[in-house]
Formats: C-alpha cells, sequence, structure tokens
C-alpha cells in the first residue's frame, strides 16, 4: 500500500512500512524512511506507483480550469476528492483526486486552506482582486523583459531614464525599473553604471554628479518657496566707525566687516561687526525653515547654492554704501603691545565705507606694504596695517597654545569657468585654475579676526550660563578630530578655551542659531538664559547639530568631488599628459600644481616625499578616477613639512570609488516579479 501525504506544505508519495494508530513508517523512493503522523496522510492507494502518482497528478491538476472549479465548488468546506468527483467523475480514482489536491493548494486565491485536505472557496471579490493582482505582476515581468532586452540592446527606455539616479543610489528594489536594471547588467555580464552609459541613459558626466548630488540632497529641488525678509524692528543707534569687509568678487553674502578707532592715540577700539539676521528671523519662521533645511550654502566651481534666497540675503548683507544692521564685537586694546583690556557687544548700525574684493587686492595689500617695507597706495591702508600686526600677534598666542606653529606649506587653489557664474554649469565649460598662497595677508586679517570674535562670543555664552553650537578638539593627537556639541570645550587645533561658528550667519545655519543666543545676552545680560530661544540641554541644539554635520559633510564631499572634475577636465583641455608630484602613501602621489591626488603604478615602493614624474594614461570623469604610471624619479625623499596637512589631502582630497545602491544578486526573480529584494550594496 502507498499514501500521500503532506510534509510541511510539499506534498511526498511513498510504501507504507508499518502502521499505527497514530502514525506512520513510510519509505520514499530514495530509500528514506519517515514517521509521518495520521494526520497529515491524504490518500491511500495500491496503484499507480508512487512516483507515477505524483508526475500523472501535477500534469492533470494543471488542465482543472480553476474559474470553473470555483463556480461548481460547494459554499460550505468541501474535500478535495470531493471536488475531483464533481469536476472529473463519480467515480474519479486517485489521480484525479491527487490532482484537485495540488490544483486547490496552489490556488489559494481561489480557494482557502481550511484544514486536513479540506477548502472553502474564496468571496468573489476577493478572487477578482487576486486576479487582478496576478494580472499586473504578470505585465510587470512582461515590461521588465522588454526593458531589459532595450537596454541589451543599448537603448534606455524612458522609464528608466526618468529615474535614472533614483536606481542607482536610492532605488526601490522592488521597482520593475531597478529589476530590469539588474537583469540586464547579469545577462551582459555588464556593470549597471557601464550598462546605463551605454544605452545613452547617462550622456554627460557633469550632470551625473550634478543630479546625483541633488537627488540626493535636494529631492524636491533648489527653488525657493516665496518668501519676504522680516524688518529689523529695532530701534539701533548708529556707529561711529568706518567699516569695511575683505570678501572675493563673487561673494554676495557678506557676513563681516572690520574697523579699527583710535589709531595713534594709545588705545585701539577694534571692531568686528556681523550681518544681523538673527534680528530679524525668527526661530520656526518661513525663512528660519528654509534655512534649517538647507543648513549651509553650497558652493562648486562657477556656481553656488546658497542657503537663503538673494532677495533675503541682500535685505541683510554688509554692502558698502549702506548702514547696516550688525551685531559688533568690539575689542579694546593697548596699541603698542596689543594687550586686551575688555570686550563689549553691541547691536547697532553699522556704516559700510567699502566691500574690498582680495582677488583684485592681493597683488597691492601684500606683506611688504602691510609691514611698512613699501608704499601702501590704496583704501584703509592704515587700517590694514594694524589689523595685520594685530593678526600675526593673534596667530603668535594662538601657536604658544596650540604647541606648534601652523604652517601654510601649499596653496589653495581657484577654479574659474568661462560661464562667470551667470548660469548654471553644464560640464563643458573652460575651466582655469590658479592658486592663491594659503595664509595671504587679507586672509590673515579676516581669519584672525573670526577666530577672536568665535572664541570670544563663546566664552561670552558660557560665562552666562547658555548653550551655543562649539567646535573643539582635544588633541592634536593622530585620528582626534573636531567634534560639535554645545559645551565650551578647548579647540587644540586653534588654540583657544572655546570656539564657536557665529561670524557667517548668512551662510551657516549654526551662525544664526548662535547669533540668536548672543542677541540674547546683549539685550538681556545675566538674566539672557531666561529669554534665550535655546536653553541648556535643549534637544533641538543636538538636532540642529546632527542634521547640520550631517549636511556640512555631504556639501563639502560634493564640493571636492566636483572641483576633481574640473580638474581633470582642466588636464583635457590643457593637453598635460605628465605631471610632476610627491609621494604620498601606498602609491597614491600628490600633484605639485593641482588639487589632485591619485595613484600611479610603480610608486607604491618608493618613500614619502619622493619628487616623481608620472604620466597620465587614463582618465574616468564618471568615477573621477585618474590612471598614471611612474615616468622617473627626480630626487631623494623629502619628509614632508607639515604631517597634518598630508595627512587631511590623504582623506580628502581622493573621491574614492563610485558607490552603487544596486546589487547584480538580485537578478533572480527580476524577470518574473518576485518580490524579493537585494541587500545594498
Amino acid at each position: 500500500m502507498f499514501a500521500l501525504f503532506d510534509d510541511a506544505g510539499k506534498f511526498l508519495a511513498g510504501r507504507v512500512m508499518s502502521e499505527a494508530e497514530s502514525s506512520m513508517q513510510i519509505e520514499l523512493d530514495s530509500g528514506k524512511r519517515v514517521k509521518v503522523k495520521a494526520a497529515n496522510v491524504l490518500l491511500k492507494f495500491d496503484k499507480p506507483a508512487p512516483a507515477e502518482l505524483m508526475a500523472e497528478g501535477l500534469a492533470l491538476g494543471q488542465q482543472i480550469d480553476l474559474d470553473l472549479a470555483w463556480e461548481f465548488a460547494p459554499e460550505a468546506e468541501f474535500g478535495f476528492a470531493d471536488l475531483a468527483r464533481d469536476y472529473f467523475d463519480a467515480k474519479a480514482g486517485v489521480i484525479q483526486q491527487a490532482a484537485a489536491l495540488f490544483r486547490l493548494y496552489e490556488a489559494p486565491h481561489y480557494f482557502r486552506r481550511m484544514g486536513k485536505g479540506l477548502f472553502k472557496k474564496a468571496p468573489e471579490e476577493q478572487v477578482k482582486a487576486a486576479l487582478l493582482g496576478i494580472e499586473r505582476k504578470r505585465q510587470q515581468a512582461l515590461q521588465i523583459e522588454a526593458w531589459a532586452e532595450e537596454l541589451i540592446a543599448g537603448q534606455c527606455p524612458a522609464g528608466i531614464r526618468e529615474q535614472i539616479y533614483k536606481i542607482l543610489f536610492k532605488p526601490d528594489k522592488n521597482g520593475p525599473e531597478y529589476k530590469a536594471v539588474v537583469e540586464a547588467a547579469k545577462r551582459s555580464q555588464q556593470a549597471p553604471l557601464d550598462l546605463l552609459k551605454g544605452a545613452g541613459a547617462i550622456s554627460s558626466p557633469y550632470q551625473f554628479h550634478w543630479k546625483r548630488f541633488l537627488f540626493e540632497n535636494f529631492p524636491k529641488g533648489t527653488g525657493f518657496p516665496a518668501l519676504t525678509a522680516p524688518s529689523i524692528t529695532d530701534e539701533l543707534p548708529l556707529a561711529p566707525v568706518q567699516a569695511f569687509s575683505i570678501d572675493d568678487s563673487a561673494t554676495t553674502e557678506i557676513d563681516d566687516a572690520l574697523s579699527v578707532q583710535g589709531l595713534g592715540s594709545g588705545t585701539i577700539i577694534f571692531g568686528i561687526h556681523i550681518a544681523a539676521p538673527g534680528l530679524a528671523i525668527q526661530p520656526d519662521s518661513p525663512v528660519d525653515k528654509v534655512a534649517r533645511d538647507r543648513f549651509s550654502t553650497v558652493y562648486m566651481p562657477g556656481w553656488k547654492l546658497t542657503m537663503l534666497p538673494d532677495e533675503v540675503v541682500q535685505h541683510y548683507t554688509l554692502a558698502e554704501g549702506r548702514d547696516c544692521p550688525a551685531v559688533s564685537l568690539y575689542v579694546t586694546m593697548d596699541e603698542a603691545t596689543l594687550e586686551i583690556r575688555s570686550r563689549e557687544t553691541k547691536l547697532e548700525r553699522v556704516p559700510i565705507a567699502a566691500n574690498l574684493r582680495h582677488d583684485k587686492l592681493d597683488s597691492t595689500v601684500t606683506e611688504a606694504s602691510l609691514s611698512g617695507e613699501a608704499p601702501a597706495d590704496y583704501a584703509f591702508a592704515s587700517e590694514l596695517r594694524f589689523c595685520f600686526r594685530l593678526a600675526k600677534h593673534l596667530k603668535a598666542q594662538r601657536e604658544v597654545v596650540r604647541g606648534k606653529p601652523e604652517t601654510f606649506n601649499r596653496p589653495d587653489y581657484t577654479f574659474r569657468l568661462d560661464s562667470n557664474g551667470e548660469r548654471e554649469p553644464e560640464g563643458h565649460e573652460t575651466v582655469s585654475i590658479g592658486t592663491r598662497q594659503r595664509g595671504a595677508p587679507l586672509d590673515l586679517i579676516v581669519a584672525e579676526a573670526m577666530i577672536l570674535a568665535n572664541s570670544s562670543w563663546g566664552g561670552w555664552l558660557n560665562e552666562l550660563g547658555l548653550p551655543g553650537i562649539y567646535r573643539s578638539q582635544a588633541s592634536l593627537a593622530p585620528g582626534v578630530k573636531v567634534r560639535m556639541g554645545t559645551k565650551a570645550l578647548p579647540h587644540a587645533g586653534m588654540g583657544v578655551a572655546q570656539y564657536t561658528w557665529a561670524t557667517s550667519p548668512l551662510r551657516r545655519y549654526t551662525d544664526l542659531v548662535n547669533q540668536w543666543q548672543i542677541i540674547a545676552c546683549a539685550r538681556h545680560g545675566r538674566t539672557a538664559a531666561l529669554v534665550a530661544p535655546f536653553k541648556p540641554k535643549d534637544a533641538q541644539l543636538f538636532s540642529i547639530i546632527s542634521g547640520f554635520d550631517a549636511a556640512y559633510t555631504a556639501y563639502n564631499g560634493f564640493q571636492s568631488g566636483i572641483e576633481r572634475y574640473w580638474t581633470l577636465r582642466y588636464l583635457q583641455q590643457n593637453a598635460i599628459h605628465e605631471l610632476t608630484a610627491s609621494v604620498m602613501k601606498d602609491g597614491l602621489v600628490r600633484a605639485d600644481i593641482l588639487p589632485l591626488v591619485f595613484k600611479a603604478l610603480g610608486c607604491e615602493g618608493l618613500a614619502r616625499g619622493s619628487h616623481v614624474r608620472v604620466r597620465i594614461t587614463g582618465i574616468d570623469e564618471m568615477t573621477l578616477d585618474v590612471h598614471a604610471s611612474l615616468v622617473e624619479r627626480l630626487d631623494e625623499a623629502q619628509a614632508p613639512d607639515d604631517a597634518e596637512t598630508v595627512d587631511e589631502d590623504e582623506d580628502a582630497a581622493s573621491s574614492g570609488p563610485l558607490t552603487l545602491a544596486i546589487d547584480l544578486n538580485d537578478a533572480e526573480g527580476a524577470a518574473d516579479g518576485a518580490p524579493g529584494a537585494p541587500t545594498a550594496a
């Protein structure tokens, strides 16, 4: 005797070796013996053989018309044998009964499973809904197959082209578009990016990098909602100064200006004036929500995405010829020794006499002219000379605390596109790359003034018991990074007791937040903690820090990557095939005249600091990779001047591989619409 039984949803048949009241010993065709509960035995039969029953039952079951079977099935529960007798014949044998069992079991949308061989037909509405779902899956499978065939043939379907960045970086892994790309990539044995490039889905490497950044960080677009800049209603006194700002010509968000009073009197009042949007923009207002959504201005060669709309920025920017509302820090000091005697913060209107542009003045405002060794034929010469003297003094003081001097052994690089920032770049513009020495006099003046303001205001907030957003670094030991928090802690890298960001409120959201706190201190003094927008341990501050840190990291990563893109374009536009460079480590080299770090074959065993000539053998604008090989070694290894700077380059200058959130292991089931999703790469 033979038996057909249910083994955890799988039907098996074999010879009955022994039978007890509640179980059977059954031998399968493989020779394996299994113990089966009597409740799981669905059919007992003498013939045909088990293998024949299974084969014929499965084949016959596929011939059963489910619509017809459902139509004539009883409303009450019924057994599979009952359906076999109704559908085939009143004397339906074991093959027909097995066929009915198999067919009923595989059609839960028509028949519900009610127990041992028992079923009940599903309601008509449920059947219709299930059939619609099955048809949708069938149509989706056909669509996936058609799209995959098009991709393999080198054509990109519109449905995939429209979701190209979503597919690559944040895919719906159950979506037909994603599954079609996975299936086509596997069948064509191509990487997804190569497949899509070959199909014409990605025509411009620049647009690929740009649109990817927008997709990940500005999914709703870069436009601003309609906003009106709120007016400053405070009655602010007019400051008795003539202030000047120092920025690049492309700067529209002029956050800071300087003033000097008392030259030749023995006592100097040095003023640092910061644009004051915090006097008008209130937390949770429409303008604040836009600023908090972006967190910072995004910079890139030839273009930028501002944190605030230009019409709002222009309402508060420190434009020359205007009396501009400002938060001012006045530092009174001895003119001879530069010893600081007092600090005072004021809310006022500051006359901005000039917006100086360092890219037009760097060749004129030199260290020699500021030190009195050469004529100083430019506006604010006396003030700038004092500012330069003060900046060097402040830097020297910080270096004592820091324990080592700050060195600027490499230049800053400037990028200019022939579009001149008048339109969004398309990627084919001609790029020029210039250099500007780090620590140039005008840079040093601004940098030291801002460090003075940020450290002073950070200490003042702490003294009055208000939290702020601080940047701190425990030590200069390798691997100790700068952190953001709400407590006033030392910043070893800066050489100051505490350090906030409060001098760029038009460009960074953290600075606007800190400005609100500083304004509360200026208005209320010792009672500021009672009325300030953010109280100690305020959860909102931690949320802001977290959001800002993530956005700022993403923006800086994009800026680094897109500058690398333009550097590669520069190499091609100028037909540069060889470069001199310094070896870093593990085959990495840093170009002498360009902001470019890359691997060069043949440099792996050379000592750090070795000077070499390398040949560029290939450039990939999509992955931002540079392929190069060693031509010759130019000199013996020289130790880097500043190990900190070298480490920074190794971390930041090489963009690393392009990572896609697409997994070719997901090809199984892609064409048939199966719901299984791959894990992210």
